[in-house]
């Protein structure tokens, strides 16, 4: 791809949205670096890429790429045995740190399936010595640490000592000497202490001039007394500065030796920095991943294009490579047709370069050798070139390159020239194109190629919308369907006068009427089509959205049915055994009395059979269900709610009401009918519940709660129920229970403890501990 091409469609553009989502100047560089490839694996591998990325962005909202510098310069400085500065160690330990940070996130995605990203995180090496040792010697700021070394610590506090002799002695001479100084202020000149001297007072004072101010009435010396202290102090701190370049040169040492995991790091933070952005930008631009091929098809459903804000862009279906593979496209100026051109191309550059295009899902794009293109008036004044002259040396240097691997981008083919000849070089190049086989799409004005697409095999006609109406384009493609000409439509909603339009029509040749009557018809039809569509995909999904619903019903009454079953069976089996157990303890006590009635022992025999054999053949899963014992009283007179069975339908329900004097209207799952009384099996009705005592006596059922909550009363009310839980309790049999009071003002809590002490049946009173409510609850002891 040529770099004039990448500026006509504006793929920088895109590079320029890509590199603000990177994370760090690993990832920019990179960013920098991208152009679209031709190599279908590659394109691919980018794919699958992004589209990882893409997973995590989707689920996890963002991923920690935070504190990640380029620091390949450092450590190539640090080989070759130079001292690093401090930040630049703290920008080695800082990516360090990163590397590590962005690896634990990944190694937690394990519900993701992250084969390639995986991978790249693996390689980082999580050098923690390396960096536990330059954050022991440099903070956050840069700045060496006293703790760095032992002797660096020293040299510090010889440092601050010295300093604060120093500041001593110019203090005492600053109060001392007030009318001699300018100001009472101690400032620094060529890193010594000085004080501001007036000019006439410099012999009083003696010492050393370090400067003087703009009017040379102030003169900042060093006076004679603090002279050896601020040589004291100077030594102290070159020896502080050499001890720094010491441990510096250490630590770059250290970094040095860990050369080719720390360059190993950066290359596995610098792609995966790079695939997020990509992945970054297309959750921005709401894109999907297109499945790449090398066969020149290109199928986008709802494609926008990538530059344009989303609540301005017009989306369009664009399809080329395989019923055809030239496109020509007419209608009026500013209609969409330019934008539609560099749509495909710029989405075309894009998947090449493993980015995901703004369109719907299942989208499908091409990779091709070479994307051509020449749109746009590119004239040449240095070259004195004519737009026509500029279009054509454009196409020659296309027709010379392309082959059947091309994409080619034709804007305005032909014009800027004599609309017969214009017309007649179009087509020309048109047929030169598609006897190589490359895919083109190109727009024109001219009516000549509108009948071109039903002359050619492999060619399609479309047009941008216009809106008669309203005398404004669309910017809908409409693919099959050659532009008609609005001019009389237009003029004649302008106010023209109706015999001027009548007579312009009748200059119009025989050939042209003809061609617009077709085009005319056909954008009849295809309005009829897209509204019977519309129609059709209405009914369609509404059809999909009840038969869901019925499926969703039906398997949710399935599953009650076979609960209802699996709980009767249950219960019978219960039952049938335990009476099973009872009759057989009966007969075994009856054959043990020795009675005048004494039975023969093939008697028992047979009665245990009979037994045996009266037990019902229950089994786990069956199609239709016994049903249960009916009360032939209810059974007579059926109420709303009551459970039944419609023998029609073979199906349960629930009585709503009754609509006529042996009709009733039965549910079932979501549908309501009227049904007769003999279709109708009654099966139960629900017997009104009698509602449990709060608390009976103890031993003999008294139930009382181990806790009482006054959380929200007011003290006379609290008081109350304390007092009658309390005698509820000791009923009970507590010995001890929790009140919960809460902490709000502490006033519940104090009434509690009152309450406690007075109270003759309670032993002692304590604030809850961490795991019983800490001071929200006060735990009593009942004797």
């Amino acid at each position: 791809m040529n770099n004039r091409i990448l500026n006509v469609l504006e793929y920088h553009k895109i590079i320029e949205q890509l590199v603000d989502k990177a994370a760090s100047s690993l990832g920019i560089e990179k960013i920098r670096k991208l152009k679209p490839s031709t190599d279908l694996d590659q394109v691919m591998k980018w794919q699958n890429e992004t589209d990882e990325a893409y997973h995590v962005i989707r689920l996890k909202g963002n991923v920690p790429l935070g504190g990640i510098f380029d620091i390949k310069p450092h450590v190539k400085r640090a080989v070759i045995g130079g001292i690093l500065s401090t930040h630049e160690c703290l920008d080695v330990a800082s990516t360090i740190y990163g590397g590590k940070q962005l690896k634990l996130f990944i190694d937690k995605l394990e519900d993701i399936e992250l084969p390639i990203i995986q991978e790249l995180a693996d390689e980082i090496v999580p050098l923690n010595e390396l960096e536990r040792e330059i954050k022991s010697c440099i903070d956050d700021h840069g700045h060496m640490m006293d703790g760095a070394s032992d002797k660096l610590r020293g040299l510090r506090s010889r440092i601050r000592t010295n300093e604060n002799k120093v500041r001593d002695r110019l203090d005492n001479l600053t109060k001392t000497k007030a009318k001699m100084l300018s100001d009472a202020i101690i400032t620094i000149r060529n890193d010594r202490y000085v004080i501001p001297v007036k000019q006439e007072y410099r012999s009083a004072i003696g010492g050393i001039v370090h400067d003087q101010s703009a009017s040379a009435q102030t003169l900042f010396m060093e006076p004679q007394s603090v002279v050896e202290l601020n040589n004291q102090l100077q030594e102290a701190r070159v020896e502080e500065k050499r001890e720094i370049e010491r441990i510096l040169k250490d630590l770059s040492q250290r970094i040095a030796a860990d050369e080719e995991f720390l360059l190993q790091n950066v290359e596995a933070l610098e792609e995966i920095d790079f695939i997020f952005a990509r992945a970054k930008l297309s959750h921005q631009m709401k894109a999907s991943r297109p499945t790449m091929n090398d066969r020149g098809v290109i199928k986008m459903k709802q494609a926008r294009h990538p530059l344009i804000l989303s609540d301005e862009v017009v989306a369009n279906d664009v399809e080329l490579g395989e019923a055809f593979t030239a496109i020509v496209i007419t209608g009026p100026n500013t209609g969409g047709k330019t934008v539609t051109l560099k749509m495909v191309g710029l989405c075309t550059l894009m998947a090449q370069s493993g980015l995901q295009v703004p369109a719907l899902d299942g989208c499908e794009l091409a990779v091709f050798s070479d994307v051509f293109a020449d749109i746009g008036d590119e004239q040449s004044i240095e070259q004195s070139l004519s737009t026509f002259s500029s279009h054509m040396t454009n196409i020659v240097d296309i027709l010379n390159n392309f082959n059947e691997k091309s994409l080619l981008l034709f804007d305005e083919l032909g014009a800027g020239t004599d609309p017969q000849e214009g017309a007649a070089l179009a087509m020309s190049i048109l047929d030169r194109v598609l006897s190589k086989k490359a895919r083109v799409i190109a727009t024109t004005h001219y009516p000549e190629l509108k009948a071109y697409g039903y002359n050619r095999d492999g060619v399609v006609n479309a047009s941008v919308e216009f809106d008669i109406q309203t005398l404004k384009p669309t910017y809908r493609l409409l693919i099959g369907v050659p532009g008609r000409s609005n001019a009389f439509e237009i003029s004649k909603r302008l106010g023209l006068h109706e015999s001027i339009i009548e007579d312009a029509k009748s200059h119009i040749g025989t050939d042209s009427k003809s061609v617009e009557n077709m085009i005319a018809s056909l954008e009849d039809s295809r309005r009829k089509a897209e509204t019977d569509y519309e129609d059709a995909n209405d009914i369609l999904e509404g059809a999909e959205q009840l038969k869901r619903d019925l499926e969703k019903q039906w398997q949710q009454f399935e599953k009650d049915r076979e609960t209802l079953y699996k709980k009767a069976e249950e219960k019978a089996e219960k039952a049938v055994t335990k009476a099973r157990e009872e009759a057989e303890i009966i007969v075994a006590e009856l054959r043990n009395m020795q009675t005048e009635a004494e039975l023969k022992e093939h008697e028992w025999i047979e009665a245990k059979k009979l037994l045996n054999d009266a037990r019902p053949n229950l089994t786990k899963k069956q199609d239709k269900k016994q049903e249960p014992t009916i009360d032939d009283d209810k059974a007579k007179t059926l109420k709303p709610g009551d459970e039944v069975r419609l023998l029609t339908l073979d199906q349960k329900g629930t009585i709503i009401e009754q609509t006529g004097k042996n009709e009733f209207q039965v549910q079932i799952g979501i549908m309501k009918m009227k049904a007769k009384r003999k279709d109708i099996l009654f099966i139960r009705r629900e017997e009104p519940k009698m509602e449990r005592p709060l608390a009976t006596v103890r031993g003999s059922g008294y139930l009382v709660k181990p806790e009482l909550d006054l959380r929200g009363e007011r003290f006379e009310d609290a008081v109350q129920q304390l007092e009658k839980y309390i005698d509820d309790a000791l009923l009970a049999g507590y010995n001890k229970v929790s009140i919960i009071h809460g902490k709000g003002t502490g006033a519940l809590r104090k009434g509690v403890k009152d309450f406690a002490r007075k109270h003759s049946k309670i032993t002692s009173a304590r604030d809850g501990n961490m795991g019983e409510g800490g001071l929200g609850v006060t735990m009593l002891e009942l004797k």
